[in-house]
């Protein structure tokens, strides 16, 4: 069964295996029973969480090709003008 208590670093890897749905069950009470005793490691579980959602929202929305062009063109500019 192992140990129960996790260093700082095993639980942010436990983190991210549960982000890619890779943690065992035993890996992911241990990473819960951490994450009450620890702050870093709940701010860090947090964050890595809304980086997930974020990057699976399909309302992302990218530019195109046309408007990234003018972007950097109006950056160049800009820059020119300093």
């Amino acid at each position: 069964m192992g140990k129960i208590k996790l260093e700082c670093h095993e639980a942010n890897h436990i983190c991210d295996k549960s982000q890619y749905k890779e943690a065992t069950f035993w890996e992911k009470v241990r990473l819960n029973i951490h994450l009450i005793y620890c702050r870093a490691c709940r701010e860090y579980t947090r964050r890595n969480t809304k980086l997930t959602k974020t990057y699976q929202d399909p309302r992302v929305n990218t530019v195109s090709k046309e408007e990234k062009a003018d972007l950097q063109e109006l950056l160049n500019k800009q820059l020119a003008d300093k």
